[in-house]
């Protein structure tokens, strides 16, 4: 069974989440089951009760399985992809953050990252950051990561955090997300 999980970030929602709506229509239009959870106390999210919500409700997973992750999402998805016991088909990042960037987003950091257990539970981990997201979740902490999980860096020149109501950045539509989709 293909099936695909959409993972938001901080202050978002199990709907109306920027390019989520449309990222969801299209894996459903190529075969795709997608699960998108509303996660638990959005807008002040921890770690450890969300991965907790996520173990409990997560559908099957194997190696069909493509994992998008937004925002804060980013480094709850590295903590839960290495205890999976199955490889996923692909793991997309998508302005996320994985160090210290505000006392709030270091709620969902874990202590440290085991970049190599990690790195060993997907086909292909693609990160996309820029260079001017108003969160800090910008592009040089991001090459980091990408560097010590042998990821795919794509770098997003000037799309800030390709998602934020704050920041009047409604982003519909992510044209370059469904390109590198493997569908």
């Amino acid at each position: 069974m293909k099936n695909a999980w959409l993972l938001h970030g901080t202050g978002g929602s199990g709907t109306n989440y920027y390019w989520f709506e449309d990222t969801k229509k299209y894996l459903e239009s190529k075969g795709y089951e997608v699960w998108w959870p509303a996660l638990p106390n959005t807008d002040s999210p921890k770690l450890i009760e969300t991965r907790n919500f996520i173990e409990e409700q997560m559908p099957p997973i194997n190696e069909e399985t493509i994992i998008i992750g937004h925002s804060s999402a980013c480094p709850l998805t590295l903590e839960l992809i290495k205890s999976f016991e199955v490889k996923i088909k692909q793991l997309i990042l998508v302005s996320g953050y994985y160090q210290a960037i505000s006392s709030e987003a270091n709620s969902m950091l874990p202590k440290s990252f085991d970049w190599e257990s990690i790195k060993n539970h997907a086909d292909e981990i693609i990160i996309i950051n820029s260079d001017n997201d108003p969160w800090g979740c910008n592009d040089k902490q991001a090459r980091t990561a990408a560097r010590r999980l042998d990821a795919r860096f794509i770098f997003a020149e000037g799309q800030g955090h390709m998602g934020s109501g704050n920041f009047n950045q409604p982003y519909r539509e992510f044209k370059l997300l469904k390109e590198l989709l493997k569908v």
